[in-house]
Formats: C-alpha cells, sequence, structure tokens
C-alpha cells in the first residue's frame, strides 16, 4: 500500500516511539480509489508483479474502465474538428512538408526541400507528423493527428506514472487534469515543437519513477535516451526537468549512495547517446550536404543550442534572436527586450500574469499547497517512501521549470508553459488523494480546504480576466470553493448516526464537489479552447483564438504576412484560420519555375507560407527574420549563375533583425542586376536570362 500523507505519517516508517500510527482502514482506503491494505503475512514477495500499482490485492472494477474512458476523452477532445486549425503555424507546416519530400531535409529539419536553411530548432519534432505525410500524403491533418495522439499518450503514461505511486484514483486526477489544462490542449492540437517535447519529459519521469523502485540503472540510462530526444526537440529546455528526476533518484532509490550516483551516470550517458549523436552527426556533414543552421552565424548546432536558443533565452543576451539583434523573435515574431509582449515582465508572479495565467495556473496554487504539505507530511518517512520520492520528482520539474520561465529574460513565450503541466497536474493528483486518506485528522482536512477554496477563488479571478465570457462561471466555482471547504472540514462524508449507504453516497458528494470547483474554470476555459481554430506563431488558449504571426512590414503582406495576424476565424486557402495565401499570379508564376528554388524571400513567415501554397522550395533569405548570414551575396550570385533560383521577391522582414546576414547587399544587386515586375501585388525579379 502506498504511504498516506498525514500529520502523523512519520509513525509508519520510524517515527519516534509513542507517535499514534496511521492506520488507513479498508473503507477508507477504498474510497480514495486504493485498495485494502493486507496483513504483512498476505503480501506476496517483493519480487512478485504488483499489477503496476504497487499496491496489494486485486485492482478494484473501476480501474480499467475509467483509464479507458479517460484516454477516450481526451482522443476526441484533442482530434475533434482538428481540421480547422488548418496548417497551424506555417513555419513548422513547411519543414514537415519538405521532409515528406526530401530525405536530408526530414534529417535535418529544412524549411525548404532544396535544404538551403533549417527551422531554427533540433528536427526531432517534425520527423513524426513529416513520416506522416510521407505514408498518407502531406496534409493538414496528417500532420496534426500525430500530435494529437502525442497528447493522448501523454495523458495515459501520466496516469500509469502517478497511479504506480498513489494509486488508480490519483492516476485518473493527474492525467485528467492534464487533458483539461487548457495550454495543453492548445499545444497538443498545433504543430510546435512543445507536443513532442512534453511527451518526451513525461515518459522520462515514468521511467525515473520505475528506476526509483528498485534502483534499476537500465531505467535510469532509458530515461536519459528520452531526455536526449527532449534535447532534440527543443533543445536545452529538455534539459529542466534533469535536476527534479536527478533529485528523486539520487534520494530515494534503494541502493548505496555510491551505487546511485554510478546509475546517475547511465542516465547522462543516455543523454550523451542520443543527443550527442545527433549533434556530431550534424557537425561532421559538410555544409555543403546539408542545409544551413538557422539562427546561428557559423552555420554551427552547437552555437544555436547555447546561443539564442538556449542560454540567449535565460540571459537576454543579444536580444534572444539570429543574428545578435535586438528584435527577440524565433518562430514567435518580434518583440522588445524583456518580452512584455510576450510573456509579460520577468519576476516570480508571470506564472499567474495575463500572459501565462491562463494558460497553466489554474492548478498551480493548489499544486504549491500540496507540496509544501506533502514534503511536511512525510519529513519522518524512510528515505525510500516513494511518495516522497514522487514529490521530489514532480516539485522539482516544476519549481525548476516554473523557476526559469518566470525570470528569463530572453525570448519567452506564454505555450511554453505546456512544459509545467504535468509536473502541476501530477502534485494535484498525488498531493489531493494522500490528504484525501489521512482526511480523519484535522491538519489534513485544513490542508485539503485551502487548496480546493484557493483553487476555485484563482480560477474565478481567471476567468474574470475576460469579463465577457460566461461570467457567471465564476460565482459559480467560487460557491462550490465555498461548499466543498465547509463539507471537507466538517467531514460531511462521516456524519454520525448516517447509514453506510448514505454515507457512501455522502463520500461521492463530497468529491464531485471538490473536483468541480477545482477543475470547472479549467475545464471550461479549454473546451473554449478546442471550439477555436488557432494559426500563427504565438498561439493562445481562450474563448477568442488569438495568436502573433512572424511576419512584420508592409511589403510581406502581399502574399499573406497577414496570415497569422489575422484571427478572424475564415478558413483560408492554405488551409489555416484566416490565413491568407499568395495572389493567383504569383502561385501560378512560382509554380511553373523549373527550378530547384522557385523564389528566394526575406524571412522565413513569407517562405513558408509560399512553399505551402505552391508545393514549390522557396528559399528563406536570412532565416527566421533575415537575420542570419546566409545565403551570403557571394553563394546568392552563385547559385544564380547555376540557374537555382528562379525569381527574388522583394520586401518582407529582411533585416529587422540587425543581424548580419547581408540582405541588403542582395538585394541591391538584384535591383542592379535585373528589371522588377509586378506580380498580383508583389515586386518579384526574374534571375537569369
Amino acid at each position: 500500500m502506498t504511504s498516506t500523507i498525514s500529520p502523523t505519517a512519520g509513525a509508519q516508517a520510524g517515527s519516534p516511539a509513542g507517535t499514534p500510527a496511521v492506520q488507513e482502514s479498508p473503507a477508507s482506503a477504498l474510497e480514495a480509489g486504493g485498495t485494502a491494505p493486507q496483513p504483512p503475512a498476505s503480501r506476496p514477495p517483493a519480487s512478485r508483479n504488483r499489477r503496476e500499482l504497487l499496491m496489494y490485492g486485486p485492482q478494484p472494477r473501476w480501474v480499467r474502465p475509467s483509464a479507458a474512458m479517460l484516454l477516450a476523452i481526451t482522443a476526441v477532445l484533442y482530434l475533434w474538428n482538428l481540421e480547422a486549425t488548418g496548417f497551424a503555424n506555417s513555419f513548422y507546416a513547411a519543414a514537415i512538408q519538405a521532409g515528406t519530400k526530401d530525405w536530408t531535409a526530414l534529417l535535418f529539419g529544412s524549411l525548404d526541400a532544396g535544404n538551403a536553411i533549417t527551422v531554427d530548432k533540433p528536427p526531432a519534432a517534425l520527423w513524426i507528423p513529416a513520416l506522416a505525410g510521407r505514408i498518407f500524403g502531406f496534409s493538414a491533418l496528417s500532420m496534426l493527428i500525430p500530435q494529437a495522439l502525442m497528447g493522448v499518450a501523454a495523458v495515459g503514461l501520466l496516469y500509469l506514472t502517478v497511479k504506480r505511486v498513489t494509486g488508480p484514483a490519483a492516476g485518473l486526477m493527474a492525467g485528467g487534469a492534464l487533458a483539461l489544462t487548457p495550454v495543453a490542449a492548445l499545444m497538443f492540437r498545433f504543430n510546435n515543437p512543445d507536443a513532442m517535447l512534453t511527451l518526451c519529459l513525461v515518459l522520462a519521469a515514468y521511467l525515473t519513477t520505475r528506476a526509483i523502485e528498485k534502483a534499476g540503472w537500465k531505467w535510469l540510462a532509458a530515461a536519459g535516451a528520452v531526455i536526449g530526444l527532449a534535447f532534440l526537440s527543443k533543445m536545452l529546455q529538455g534539459f529542466l526537468i534533469v535536476p527534479g528526476l536527478a533529485l528523486a533518484y539520487l534520494w530515494a532509490a534503494p541502493a548505496t549512495l555510491g551505487r546511485r550516483l554510478l546509475h546517475l551516470l547511465a542516465a547522462a550517458a543516455g543523454i550523451a547517446v542520443v543527443a550527442g549523436s545527433y549533434i556530431v552527426l550534424f557537425q561532421l556533414t559538410p555544409a555543403s550536404a546539408r542545409p544551413y543552421m538557422a539562427g546561428s552565424e557559423t552555420n554551427s548546432f552547437l552555437e544555436l543550442t547555447f546561443g539564442y536558443n538556449g542560454l540567449g533565452r535565460i540571459t537576454g543576451s543579444g536580444g534572444g534572436m539570429p543574428g545578435g539583434g535586438n528584435m527577440g523573435g524565433n518562430a514567435g515574431g518580434p518583440g522588445g527586450n524583456g518580452n512584455v509582449g510576450f510573456g509579460g515582465a520577468a519576476g516570480i508572479a508571470r506564472m499567474f500574469g495575463t500572459s501565462f495565467g491562463g494558460e497553466v495556473s489554474w492548478l498551480l496554487p493548489a499544486a504549491l499547497i500540496l507540496l509544501a504539505a506533502g514534503l511536511w507530511f512525510t519529513r519522518r518517512e524512510t528515505r525510500t517512501s516513494r511518495t516522497r520520492a514522487a514529490l521530489l520528482l514532480w516539485g522539482g520539474w516544476l519549481v525548476v521549470t516554473a523557476g526559469i520561465f518566470s525570470f528569463m529574460s530572453g525570448t519567452v513565450h506564454p505555450y511554453y508553459a505546456v512544459a509545467l503541466a504535468p509536473a502541476v497536474a501530477a502534485l494535484a493528483g498525488i498531493g489531493s488523494v494522500e490528504l484525501w486518506r489521512g482526511r480523519a485528522y484535522w491538519p489534513a482536512r485544513i490542508v485539503l480546504a485551502v487548496t480546493v477554496l484557493a483553487s476555485s477563488v484563482w480560477s474565478a479571478v481567471l476567468l474574470g480576466r475576460d469579463p465577457s465570457w460566461l461570467p457567471g462561471l465564476r460565482v459559480i466555482v467560487v460557491i462550490l470553493g465555498v461548499l466543498a471547504a465547509a463539507a471537507l472540514l466538517l467531514r460531511a462524508d462521516s456524519l454520525a448516526g448516517l447509514p453506510a449507504r448514505f454515507r457512501k453516497a455522502a463520500t461521492a458528494g463530497v468529491v464531485v464537489l471538490s473536483l468541480l470547483a477545482g477543475g470547472l474554470g479549467s475545464s471550461a476555459w479549454t473546451l473554449a479552447t478546442v471550439a477555436q481554430p488557432h494559426s500563427g506563431s504565438i498561439p493562445t488558449s481562450g474563448p477568442t483564438a488569438s495568436a502573433m504571426g512572424g511576419g512584420f512590414g508592409t511589403a510581406g503582406r502581399a502574399f499573406g504576412d497577414r496570415a497569422n495576424a489575422d484571427t478572424s476565424g475564415a478558413p483560408g486557402a492554405l488551409g489555416g484560420p484566416g490565413e491568407e495565401t499568395a495572389s493567383a499570379e504569383l502561385t501560378t508564376l512560382l509554380k511553373s519555375s523549373g527550378a530547384k528554388w522557385s523564389a528566394i524571400v526575406s524571412g522565413a513567415t513569407q517562405a513558408a507560407s509560399l512553399e505551402l501554397a505552391t508545393g514549390t522550395s522557396v528559399i528563406a533569405l536570412g532565416g527566421w527574420n533575415g537575420g542570419d548570414p546566409y545565403p551570403t551575396l557571394a553563394q546568392f550570385q552563385a547559385m544564380v549563375d547555376r540557374g537555382e533560383i528562379g525569381y527574388f521577391i522583394s520586401g518582407g522582414m529582411g533585416g529587422m533583425g540587425g543581424g548580419r546576414g547581408g540582405n541588403s547587399e542582395v538585394a541591391a544587386w538584384v535591383e542592379a542586376n535585373f528589371q522588377a515586375q509586378t506580380v498580383g501585388n508583389a515586386t518579384v525579379y526574374k534571375l537569369g536570362a
């Protein structure tokens, strides 16, 4: 049986003599979703399979149907009306399309099938949707369905991970909380790399939990390998959970300190093998045989890792953008230092602010309260306590990730918060169920009541940030919170004199009331998020679809730069809501080009939109915002001499970032040597004779 978080939990595991031990009755344990404790003599040997519960005896009948229902509901939530999202972020959609056409583009994450330049991220998050596009044909659905299924898998893995420690009820709560977190529903229905990243992080936590049970170094090495894959999805962000996982294993694994340290080296080796092998592959591949590494000034994967896409995001050095400019943008578009327009002012309150709050903070107060209470109530348990190990794992994940997000001064976007959602959900599930089991003791009841009331009040605050949307819902959640807190404090589930069947109904009523108080606001916000199609590079959750595109400047709007800024919701020709495409004349012109690249244009958003509209390869001059030094004037002239580029399209984002791309030199040379023509409402130069 799992340990019970209660004020006297230490009596179960080496507490001082005279401290009363907590003995959970069979009925109470079953009410909490666990199984009745068995006498020691009836327990199976430690080596025997524990039915994935780490609880003795058979599973309750409701466990498997409930888990199946959780996954089914999550699948419906994430797959419903998915086609309305269209190509979502055209930047990544174009790279996925390129991967369906060319294996080199797939391997290196090229933005175009001609392999001129990559996206400014590692490629792992593009591999699965690109392979799906190769099998089923590239489309919005072949790209987005794998993302949604990653979300279902993440929910299922979180359920299994928490269930191993605290039982199926806690697992269901954690999985449900993740599924109904607004930013999770947003990103698992989108094509940014965060879906793959989050799945890898949850899988690493599951493997680490398995490793802690028996000090299994192989499980820990596997966790390291998965973290390496997370790195190849979104670089250093994949490492933010490492302190929490390492602390939990180092503290709680049933082995000597020396063995635990050696096992952690096995995990580090797993990271190095997966992440390092790709870095070596990239660095040793001749530059002529692969695309240029966007976001770097030296065509280096390592520079991108430790520069603008890594430490630059934390410190804000170089504006946190490619080319060393000051506009702050990757696929998130421009932004000033401090990112007030993106994530709000840096500081301890950022996760609760207007940018991040509605994405992930609905249960954040509850998670913090339950983490603190859990660590206190388990302070006297044995070192190998799995409950405390889980609190250290998920708490370390939460504190480190939230801390970095809160204080980083480089580019930060609210949707990054999806990486926090599993930790918040796990702590809410573990802490609430363990305290519920100890509710006979007044400290546990007080913490539960405070947690539920705080969650309901904070939900009302978040709902109030959009006062025009369901204004009565805020009042309802506060009333539910007050009623649930009172019921918990007064032990409404065990009033004296009630027949057993009524006590059971009262128990169910208190549980349902508490769940509604804490989760109704988040669930409603999530459903509103799913009901709206999202596009652009900075999507946000909520009842109003909103996003920010990467293109700024009048020239880019000639062929659809307004696509990502427009949130009208009307499907456009590219398949995305509100997304405009190139004019018919420009599309026809580029389709007729027989060159390796039909065109070159400054900025990746414009290039991506053209690629999706025409099905041809287009070079993004200067990468995302024109700040990358590729192609140089000499490289561009050589391409033109070889007849590899059909047209130069004037305008776009060139030079906005202040980088060293030499875009002005390229544009000046084209203007001096080729004749301009107007196609649709774009200025185009035909390159070559």
